[in-house]
């Protein structure tokens, strides 16, 4: 298994890419590699382990992710 960190996500599109620990390239991640099968919110630098694969047209792409932690939530500004 592979250990990264979210780079992007889009949960309206489904999709978004890792940053791997190892390796110069990202790695694509559809929404339904998750394992819990959550991804909202699913923000930037949440820490994952997934398997790589290589799809059909030989790129790199991830499956079986495990969320490593708990996204934060994003914050919301003091009300006045």
């Amino acid at each position: 298994m592979a250990h990264g960190s979210i780079l992007w996500f889009d949960s309206a599109r489904g999709f978004g890419f890792i940053r791997p620990d190892m390796g110069p390239k990202d790695v694509f991640m559809h929404a339904s590699a998750l394992v819990d099968g959550e991804a909202d919110p699913l923000e930037p630098g949440v820490k994952v382990e997934f398997e790589l694969v290589q799809a059909g047209d030989g790129r790199l792409t991830a499956q079986h992710v495990l969320l490593l932690e708990k996204p934060q939530g994003r914050k919301r500004a003091a009300r006045r």
